[in-house]
């Protein structure tokens, strides 16, 4: 059986007040790591700029249709000033400048259809580009919600790493001036068990909160002071006193 003077398991408890203030900063972290509010902000931003991502699609596309239809327009137009330019000079047998008037008659009907289908995608993509702007904002928004969030959870994390590594420098100081044989006892418990130490008070082990057995209390009360015992239900160190029986 391990032993260790009584005074020196005694500081077990302190040591041990260390590791639980390290795993709780260590779940504390995992917590904050694990905001749902980021999953949700991701899954939403992620919806946003999908849709954004169609609505720039959207107006791309009109914009090219509107190129096109300005082109059209234009072409037109330039056969149409062709066209009046050859007519007002006067020259030319008749019969043809009857048929270029015709042709001018004809080309201005097709300019007015062409201004028509111009008229239409530019409306359309006026309501596209609106659209596109008001989806813009929604991701802008979520990306500011997102940012908040994410700088108070770094916050948070940095306090709490700032913390860890205090807490884990007292640790390291405080373990090195413990027993070799029992330290070693301890970081195996505390290893498999979660808990390395705990008080045996009044008949309870405070590693696992239950009452002893009378026969359990029986073998650890015969136990020699110096000796290292262990809760029969924890499998925690049990650090004895006598002011706590």
């Amino acid at each position: 059986m391990a032993k260790a003077a009584p005074a020196e398991q005694l500081k077990l408890l302190e040591l041990q007040g260390l590791d639980a203030r390290l795993k709780s900063l260590s779940n504390r972290r995992r917590t904050l790591e694990s905001d749902p509010r980021i999953t949700d902000l991701e899954a939403a931003l992620s919806v946003a700029n999908g849709e954004l991502g169609a609505a720039k699609l959207a107006v791309h596309d009109a914009e090219a249709e509107l190129k096109r239809a300005e082109a059209d327009v234009e072409q037109v137009a330039t056969r149409i000033e062709r066209d009046e330019a050859k007519l007002n000079s006067g020259t030319g047998l008749s019969k043809d400048l009857v048929a270029l008037q015709k042709d001018i008659a004809s080309l201005n009907k097709r300019r007015s259809d062409l201004e028509d289908v111009e008229l239409e995608v530019l409306e359309r993509l006026d309501v596209l580009r609106e659209r596109q702007a008001a989806q813009q904002s929604i991701v802008d928004d979520i990306q500011g919600s997102f940012g908040g969030i994410r700088a108070e959870l770094d916050a948070a994390l940095a306090e709490v790493a700032a913390e860890e590594t205090e807490v884990a420098g007292k640790r390291a100081g405080f373990a090195a001036g413990l027993d070799a044989g029992m330290l070693e006892v301890y970081e195996k418990t505390l290893a498999r068990r979660g808990v390395g130490a705990a008080r045996l008070f009044h008949g309870t082990s405070e590693g696992s909160g239950m009452q002893l057995s009378p026969g359990d209390l029986a073998e650890i009360k015969a136990a020699s002071e110096d000796d290292i015992v262990f809760c029969p239900d924890s499998g925690c160190i049990l650090v004895r006193s006598a002011e706590w029986v």
